[in-house]
């Protein structure tokens, strides 16, 4: 799975919860047809609404899938993990790309701070360390 290819322009959409549902039944089982995670007993549903859900996460760029029979066989494009980074990468962009972006690292600068000071000195490390190798790209 590639963390780094985009979702979406913007990002996946929020999930809502059987969206949640379905994506966590295929990542236990690591692909899955839609009778499939019926069969698992976590979902009450009916087969159209797991086979809507499951297409629609496939349109959202968050499932692959596969012909297998009649059916599909769909797959995560993401790790839990991977999605997370990716959800909140797109959401820091979309802030940051709005006219009010100084104002949202103002407020992210607070939040950490108010959190652990210990954390607000890893932001700021972190932030040396971009602006390093952005210097060094641009061959200063």
């Amino acid at each position: 799975m590639d963390a780094s290819r985009p979702v979406a322009e913007s990002g996946p959409s929020p999930l809502g919860p059987l969206e949640k549902q379905v994506l966590q039944a295929v990542w236990n089982r690591g692909s899955a047809t839609v009778r499939e995670v019926l069969a698992d007993g976590g979902l009450w549903q009916t087969y159209p609404t797991i086979m809507t859900t499951m297409d629609r996460l496939f349109k959202k760029g968050l499932l692959d899938r596969i012909p297998d029979g009649r059916a599909f066989r769909y797959s995560a494009k993401y790790s839990p993990v991977e999605l997370e980074r990716v959800t909140v990468v797109n959401n820091m962009r979309q802030m940051l790309n709005s006219e009010y972006a100084s104002l949202h690292l103002s407020y992210l600068v607070e939040a950490v701070g108010e959190r652990d000071g210990k954390l607000l000195d890893e932001l700021q490390a972190l932030v040396e360390r971009q602006r390093a190798e952005l210097k060094k790209g641009d061959g200063q």
